[in-house]
Parts: C-alpha cells; sequence; structure tokens
C-alpha cells in the first residue's frame, strides 16, 4: 500500500512539470502574493474531485460521451484565448504590472472564480487527471485505487501550495516591469497553445 501511495503522490507532482492554465495562474498569484492560500486551495481540492471521479469511473462515461468533452473543449478555447490577449495585454503595459500586489484591487471572489474557470474550463484537466491519473488508479484495482488516488491528491496539494508559496522567492525578481513583461508573455503564450491544441486535435 505504501508503494502505491507513493506512486500516486509522484503522479500528483508530477503534472508540475507542464506548466498548463492553472499552474500559471497559481505561480503569478504566488509572485504577487495575493490570495495564495484559497486560490491554491481550490485548485487542490478541484484536482481531488477530478481524480475521484476519475477513480469513480467518470472518465469512461467522458469517453463514450464524448460531446460532454467537445463542450468543455470549445468553452475552453474561447476562455483561454482571452485569458491569453489579458496576459498579452498586461505585457505590453508593464506599468499596471506590481510585484507586490498592493494595488490591483483583485478581490478574493475574482481570483476564486478565475481560478475555477482555468480549471473546469480546460479540457486538459479532465485529461490529465480524470482519464490518465484515473486509469493509473483503476489498475491498482480494489482499496489499492483509493490509496493511489489519495497519493495523487497529495501530490497535487503539495504542487500547488508549493508553487504558489515558493514563487514568492521570485518577488524581488519581479519588482522590475521587465520580468513581468516575460513572465505574462510566456503566459500569454501558454494559455494559446493550451487553447489551440485541442482545437486542432
Amino acid at each position: 500500500m505504501l508503494t502505491t501511495l507513493l506512486a500516486g503522490i509522484g503522479s500528483g507532482l508530477s503534472l508540475i512539470v507542464a506548466i498548463g492554465a492553472q499552474n500559471a495562474f497559481v505561480l503569478r498569484r504566488g509572485i504577487r502574493r495575493e490570495h495564495v492560500g484559497p486560490v491554491a486551495l481550490l485548485c487542490a481540492l478541484a484536482d481531488a474531485l477530478l481524480i475521484g471521479a476519475g477513480v469513480l469511473g467518470i472518465g469512461t462515461l467522458v469517453e463514450r460521451a464524448p460531446v460532454v468533452l467537445d463542450v468543455v473543449r470549445w468553452g475552453g478555447v474561447v476562455f483561454l484565448l482571452c485569458y491569453a490577449v489579458l496576459a498579452l495585454r498586461r505585457a505590453v503595459h508593464p506599468d499596471a504590472l506590481r510585484a507586490d500586489g498592493a494595488a490591483t484591487g483583485a478581490s478574493l471572489k475574482a481570483a476564486l472564480t478565475t481560478a475555477a474557470a482555468l480549471t473546469f474550463l480546460n479540457p486538459h484537466v479532465y485529461l490529465d487527471t480524470v482519464l490518465l491519473l484515473g486509469s493509473i488508479a483503476n489498475q491498482h484495482g480494489g482499496d489499492g485505487r483509493w490509496v493511489f488516488a489519495t497519493g495523487a491528491a497529495i501530490g497535487s496539494f503539495t504542487r500547488f501550495f508549493g508553487l504558489g508559496y515558493g514563487a514568492r522567492r521570485l518577488a524581488p525578481l519581479f519588482a522590475k516591469p521587465m520580468a513581468w513583461r516575460v513572465l505574462d508573455g510566456l503566459i500569454a503564450v501558454v494559455m494559446t497553445l493550451i487553447a489551440l491544441s485541442p482545437a486542432v486535435g
């Protein structure tokens, strides 16, 4: 069981390698020190929920009813492209960027709403958590699948909180507007690529 748990933790942590929509948003909140805990918690709980759904076989349902994923796919394409445009605008206008986040005026509700949208409107979240992790978990059978799922959820919590609070170490670097330009430019590219991959797939 310990081996299964560790395998789940490793799988959950491994998703940090692909800096996707969730990770990029949490990273930016962490650098700005803006609602880090609540945003990280929402993303981690959403991951745990989706992993659990995968274990329960929702992934099979999604595979058998591709129209569900299609609806999410095209809604996500529109949302992610809009977010990419906003990131690009921030990169072009660095005077609006502050590392401390003190003058942003972004509310907790707005941050959580954006985090939720980046989570549930991103088709890759369903592919990575529901289908991928869910299918791996079910390979462990019986109680083992839930042990793996628990490990994967622990990995997700570690990933999001580590990314959010670890990003604070980068705050001195992001006191420079150029650093924000680079980050937001990269976020715009990442969001665009994520949005276009299901659109052309």
